[in-house]
């Protein structure tokens, strides 16, 4: 068993320490308006390169503007919070990462699910999703909790 004392308290692992768990809220929302800008930014050249493509296709090609977004979103979850960081280019920012409650790294169809059970219950429970933080033990969301994942911030 990998324990350790920090000030007095009994630390069986980095996940039982609450000090990780500070200040987790307000940083996921910050974290998720920076990569929404960044998701935003990203969508500029490949909605040219369809634009291009419609034109080429003699309008055809147009119809990929139905799923640009989505595409575009899911592959940047996909590469950043599935990647060896566990976590997207705003979560760095704010220093927080994606932990699976079992140790295992987080993969990239894991970091795909919980984006799309986020959206799903932001459908379902509009904002109020985030209400779940304020009495599920370590800050974690509805979907967290399917998922058995929890945030941490990486600088403690």
């Amino acid at each position: 068993m990998n324990t350790r004392i920090i000030d007095g308290e009994i630390i069986t692992s980095r996940l039982d320490d609450m000090r990780v768990y500070e200040g987790v809220r307000t940083r996921r929302v910050m974290a998720f308006l920076i990569d929404y800008v960044i998701i935003a930014i990203l969508l500029i050249p490949f909605a040219v390169i369809v634009f291009l493509l419609g034109i080429i296709t003699l309008g055809l090609g147009w119809m990929l503007f139905s799923i640009l977004g989505p595409a575009v979103a899911l592959a940047y979850v996909w590469n950043t919070l599935g990647g060896p960081n566990q976590a997207t280019v705003g979560m760095r920012m704010m220093s927080i990462r994606l932990e699976r409650l079992d140790g295992q790294p987080t993969d990239g169809m894991l970091a795909i699910v919980h984006s799309v059970l986020f959206w799903a219950g932001n459908v379902v429970l509009t904002p109020f999703i985030l209400l779940a933080t304020l009495f599920l033990e370590r800050k974690r969301t509805l979907h967290d909790l399917l998922l058995g994942t929890v945030i941490t911030r990486s600088d403690r």
